[in-house]
């Protein structure tokens, strides 16, 4: 059977088929230790479970509208004006399965075929899959890491032509962990204003940051990058919601209109018993969100430290997200190995430790390392990539 030629093309996910196969090694007996998880390991917290349970036993399990409850719109507007400073009503929020399937939705209604979507690299391996599906054309600018592999206004300026629609943005990164200051935000912005075009600005872990610089968001410095921005957030890692699938789109009311009449046909609405689960994590104080943040910052410091120390592997330090992204290229090259995948696999195979091979990111000189585990686990993973390094480069 002839399949279509949109998912002809599709790209599977990198950090699943490492996950899939550390699973496989795990459930046949070996002590695996996964560092590929994107997900906060705490459970979600209690008063929103509650908060679920309460909306299940009071009837609230049928249809809701395809844009997501009133209530919880104007919970994320009161919320982006409290953080953020920027005023936006209920009709300019569309709640959805996920953030995953907010940027889906936006580039189902933003491109056309040809329409060109600018992709700094290191990217989250589901943008440039998304863009081609809605027909569209990513384009790689790659972040240098000696500027933190964050994109300059100079590289977005040469990147853009007549096609092209819309830049990604994503602060702080999947999978670097690198923040854009309120002066670069801007600076890019300026290109963007001048251009015309619409900037995706994807805010997922927005409260997972470790340093004193606050996140921003581009559309809070002025009116008119309000105008051009679509903000795309939700509860999955701020409240370790994961699971829940509730995520959202923050722009003008034509994007928005246009996602919800898509969302009408696609989802019918996101679940009803999470979006009120959403509602609570929204109109609750984040005394949780502050209690893990505080456990990341001590996992980070302490892993960052170790793997400082490691043979042939250098590293950035992030300052937001729960991922490091060491550059094992000189690793790679002491120990003979001809690409990341071969590393990731054999260091899984041999040591099993299973990280993410940058490559998935666009980035086949790194790998990803998620610190979602206990302290031990990580000292022990450090232990393992260590050892691994020194057998084979013969240290």
């Amino acid at each position: 059977m002839q399949l279509a030629k949109r998912v002809q093309t599709l790209t599977p996910s990198t950090t699943l088929a490492i996950t899939a196969k550390a699973k496989a090694l795990k459930d046949s007996g070996h002590d695996v230790i996964g560092l590929g998880a994107g997900e906060p390991d705490f459970n979600t917290p209690e008063f929103i479970i509650e908060a679920a349970e309460a909306a299940m036993r009071t009837g609230l399990t049928r249809y809701t509208p395809s844009g997501g409850i009133l209530p919880l719109r104007e919970a994320i507007a009161r919320k982006l004006l409290k953080d953020q400073g920027i005023d936006y009503s209920a009709d300019q929020i569309v709640v959805t399965t996920g953030a995953k399937h907010a940027l889906y939705t936006l580039f189902q209604v933003l491109l056309n075929p040809g329409d060109e979507v600018i992709v700094p690299t290191p990217y989250w391996v589901s943008y440039p899959e998304q863009i081609k599906l809605a027909e569209g054309e990513p384009v790689f600018v790659a972040g240098k890491e000696d500027n933190q592999f964050k994109l300059s206004p100079d590289q977005l300026e040469q990147a853009i032509t007549e096609k092209t629609r819309a830049v990604i943005i994503n602060s702080p990164s999947n999978p670097t962990g690198m923040m854009y200051t309120k002066a670069e935000l801007a600076a890019l912005g300026e290109v963007c204003v001048k251009h015309n075009i619409i900037i995706v600005s994807d805010e997922i872990y927005e409260k997972l940051i470790y340093t004193d610089q606050p996140h921003v968001s581009i559309a809070s410095l002025s009116e008119q990058l309000k105008k051009q921005t679509v903000i795309i957030n939700g509860v999955s890692k701020s409240h370790a919601m994961t699971g829940w699938r509730i995520g959202y789109a923050v722009g003008r009311k034509t994007i928005i209109k246009a996602m919800t009449n898509l969302c009408s046909h696609s989802t019918s609405n996101p679940t009803t018993i999470s979006q009120y689960a959403a509602l609570a994590a929204y109109t609750h104080d984040e005394t949780e969100i502050k209690q893990m943040v505080q456990s990341f910052n001590e996992r980070l410091t302490y892993t960052y430290d170790l793997l400082s120390q490691v043979p042939g592997v250098t590293c950035v330090k992030p300052q937001g997200a729960f991922y490091l992204f060491p550059n094992v290229e000189q690793a790679m090259d002491l120990c003979g190995f001809g690409d990341v995948e071969e590393f990731s696999t054999a260091l899984l195979e041999e040591e099993q430790v299973a990280v993410i091979p940058g490559s998935g990111f666009g980035a086949p000189k790194n790998i990803r390392l998620s610190y979602v585990i206990e302290i031990q686990q990580l000292e022990e993973a450090i232990t393992r990539l260590t050892r691994f390094i020194e057998r084979h480069a013969k240290i």
